[in-house]
């Protein structure tokens, strides 16, 4: 019996491990914008789409403030960014907040305030970048220029930098909103005529390409004939820079109005999808050494704003205010879907993509190039403008709208 008793603890031992590394494996932190890979799929996977008429579980709601950052999840700790100030008052007596939540309570953990003016211009305002978690310290820069390193557990200060004014970077019409980008040793941003790097353990400048106005796009890593490699959406430009001196490597010319090229650049191997709004549409061009060849342009993808996603071959996107799916090989479209308006999405690996409607809408479908496929559908935030994509970590939605309504909703299996 006493052997027998040993076995089968032993065996549920076992078990209880598989069931913990099975779960383990399927959830991930998503700890930066775009996510883990920088390219908006997570590997998590088991996670609920089949919601009752209700809607999925709201755990809980926060009032984060004016803006557009998106939400990163890491440790347990939850991070985001938001503008407040007097009602009325669109420039003076404005701040940005850094907020740091518990994921499972939404409790402030802790915040960090610093002056910060909303500049509305032709839109809400407010912040528009996204924290970067990197293992123990967290990276976010404002409109202006104001960039941070925070202790991630406590919220302390461990260098800031005014790169504005600090090192002469000439702001763009709607001021910089590239999310920090942590590589190596290196905190990089899409600042300047061609991107900066920063020493992410103290601030100090590794190297730099110009102080002429940026995109507003995040550099996207890559890996290119055996290098290290940045793909920088510039004023009007794609250019590709070597990641660990900041040597320009090649250039393709994309001017588009009022040069907002904002959706970062799509990579597959030696290929790159890149699209713009304000009518200029998108492009698929090949990269070998430093020379670049246009495979084929149309305006059928016109990302004004958020980016695509790539799925076995296909582009699916924003196309200013309907959902499209495009062939990548030719770019031809395969539907649309107008339903969503100018909204946004992310994916997970099992091909669902996470939708959020510029009105707040939270809508899940199956990626498919036959056509568009929902499979449920839900209003998890107020009717306001929401342009930023949503996050899903550990079987948690998150998703923010412009007016500073944060919401987070369990898709966890274990949970519903």
């Amino acid at each position: 019996m006493r052997m027998l008793n040993h076995k089968l603890l032993t065996s549920m031992v076992l078990i209880a491990g598989f069931f913990l590394s099975y779960n383990t494996i399927l959830a991930e932190d998503w700890p930066n914008y775009r996510g883990p890979n920088h390219d908006g799929f997570t590997t998590e996977t088991n996670w609920l789409s089949n919601w009752p008429a209700s809607g999925p579980k709201i755990l809980w709601r926060k009032s984060i403030g004016t803006g557009f950052s998106s939400i990163t999840v890491s440790n347990g700790r939850v991070y985001t960014m938001g503008n407040s100030g007097k009602k009325g008052d669109k420039r003076t007596d404005h701040k940005d907040t850094v907020f740091c939540f518990d994921a499972q309570s939404g409790k402030a953990i802790w915040t960090y305030s610093y002056p910060c003016p909303l500049e509305p211009k032709y839109y809400d305002g407010g912040t528009l970048s996204t924290p970067t978690v990197d293992g123990n310290a967290v990276y976010t820069i404002s409109k202006m220029g104001d960039v941070f390193c925070f202790d991630a557990a406590t919220g302390k200060v461990i260098w800031q930098k005014q790169v504005n004014k600090d090192l002469g970077m000439e702001l763009p019409t709607w001021h910089f909103s590239s999310s920090p980008l942590v590589m190596n040793d290196m905190v990089i941003f899409n600042l300047g005529t061609a991107g900066l790097a920063l020493n992410k353990k103290t601030g100090a400048v590794i190297w730099q390409n110009g102080k002429g106005k940026c995109g507003y796009a995040t550099p996207v890593p890559f890996t290119l004939e055996g290098k290290d490699c940045l793909a920088i959406f510039g004023e009007d430009s794609l250019i590709g820079v070597q990641m660990d001196n900041g040597k320009r490597l090649w250039n393709f010319k994309w001017k588009t109005k009022y040069d907002v090229n904002a959706a970062d650049p799509i990579i597959s191997k030696n290929y790159i999808f890149l699209s713009s709004g304000y009518n200029r549409g998108c492009a698929l061009i090949k990269v070998a050494g430093n020379k670049v060849t246009k495979i084929w342009q149309n305006k059928n993808m016109r990302s004004q704003i958020n980016c695509t996603m790539l799925w076995k071959g296909y582009i699916f996107g924003f196309d200013e205010s309907q959902l499209k799916c495009l062939l990548l090989r030719d770019g031809s479209e395969q539907w649309a879907e107008k339903s969503l308006g100018k909204g946004s999405l992310i994916m997970s690996t099992d091909g669902r993509m996470i939708i959020m409607s510029d009105k707040g809408e939270l809508a899940i479908a199956q990626a498919d190039s036959a056509a568009f496929k929902p499979l449920a559908r839900a209003q998890i935030l107020p009717e306001s403008r929401c342009w930023t994509s949503p996050t899903l970590a550990n079987g948690k939605i998150y998703a923010r709208n412009a007016h500073g309504d944060m919401t987070c909703v369990d898709v966890s299996q274990s949970e519903n």
